[in-house]
């Protein structure tokens, strides 16, 4: 009888642990798993994962699948497309995403576009396209803008990798801050034009060096030097534009 009492409170347990166990089991598959549905919360290196939801992009008007990336036009029909802002302003322009050498290849493409999108030069009776093109060619335009100005290109360039720049931001480096008030200074005590314009070479030769530190920040991922780096360039330019009035040059031509 003794017997029996001990064995059955440890059967109870031997029950109790086998449905624990069969509550934590792996699940077992009857199918292929859905690879979408196991998914990693964080991207594994070297794998991707293709989703069979995805549609390739295609005309409006003759639905013909896009030929070329980005795809703004399409080759058949010669229809304007809708903005797809996945598209960032590299793309736009076929370049790679890069801070230098970009100036040299971009006025020749954006000519290219603007021949093709702007809205005067689109003879189409449809409605749709013509917004479609007024939407493209403004987008164009914003592109050539950013990308051709070392400033607004680093801003934008880091932006596209998450890095968000407050243009208001309060200057907090008491050193910068210190030399900005020096600059205006001089600029407010110059006795010449010819005393300006050296000041304006001095910016200048400032504003290319630390364009020239931030190229290198970018390339290396350095992404804090490359933020210390703009906020130069911005109030090294804001001096230009709020302080030398009436100097025909742009902060970064020679």
């Amino acid at each position: 009888m003794w017997k029996k009492k001990l064995l059955t409170p440890l059967a109870s347990l031997l029950l109790l642990r086998r449905r624990t166990l069969t509550h934590f089991s792996t699940p077992h598959f009857q199918s292929r798993p859905n690879l979408q549905k196991l998914r990693p919360v964080f991207p594994l290196p070297g794998i991707s994962f293709i989703s069979s939801q995805s549609k390739p992009a295609q005309c409006w008007n003759c639905c013909a699948a896009a030929a070329t990336t980005p795809f703004l036009l399409c080759s058949s029909c010669r229809c304007i497309q809708p903005v797809d802002h996945s598209v960032d302003y590299f793309q736009i322009f076929g370049l790679e995403r890069k801070y230098d050498s970009v100036e040299e290849h971009l006025e020749g493409k954006y000519k290219d576009w603007q021949k093709k999108l702007h809205p005067d030069l689109v003879h189409s009776i449809s409605k749709k396209e013509r917004e479609y093109a007024a939407e493209q060619s403004a987008r164009v335009i914003d592109a050539y803008h950013t990308l051709s100005k070392p400033l607004a290109r680093a801003i934008y360039i880091l932006k596209l990798e998450g890095v968000h720049i407050d243009e208001e931001e309060t200057l907090t480096d008491l050193d910068l801050l210190s030399e900005i008030m020096e600059i205006r200074e001089a600029v407010e005590e110059a006795p010449d034009a010819q005393a300006l314009n050296q000041i304006q070479s001095q910016m200048q030769e400032k504003l290319k060096q630390w364009s020239n530190n931030f190229a290198k920040a970018f390339e290396s991922h350095n992404f804090e030097e490359a933020v210390k780096a703009i906020r130069c360039m911005t109030y090294y330019e804001r001096v230009f534009i709020e302080d030398l009035v009436g100097v025909p040059q742009h902060p970064f031509d020679t």
